[in-house]
């Protein structure tokens, strides 16, 4: 009884560690496993944007991310991508690469 007990909490402990470090690996490799943006931000702050990012919605989010660095600090912002202001950003950054 006590061997059975001890290969099943074997088994356990090593499924534990298996999926922590699959976690882990997919992260290393930059995909996220949920969305990054919880809240976002709708004012406008177009002049403190250093670079903007597209993340498309996926199997971990159903919504589009937009992620804005701002220029002083760095820091990450979540657009709403329903703000006008956001909008124009974004179609602004699209007509430039075509």
């Amino acid at each position: 009884m006590m061997s059975s007990k001890v290969t099943v909490t074997a088994v356990v402990v090593l499924l534990c560690l298996l999926a922590t470090s699959e976690v882990m690996s997919l992260t290393s490799l930059g995909v996220e496993l949920h969305c990054r943006c919880i809240m976002t931000e709708s004012k406008p702050i177009g002049r403190h944007i250093q670079k903007v990012e597209l993340i498309p919605a996926n199997s971990h989010c159903e919504e589009t991310e937009i992620i804005a660095t701002l220029k002083k600090t760095g820091q990450e912002v979540c657009l709403d991508p329903e703000a006008p202001w956001v909008k124009k950003v974004i179609k602004k950054i699209l007509s430039n690469r075509s």
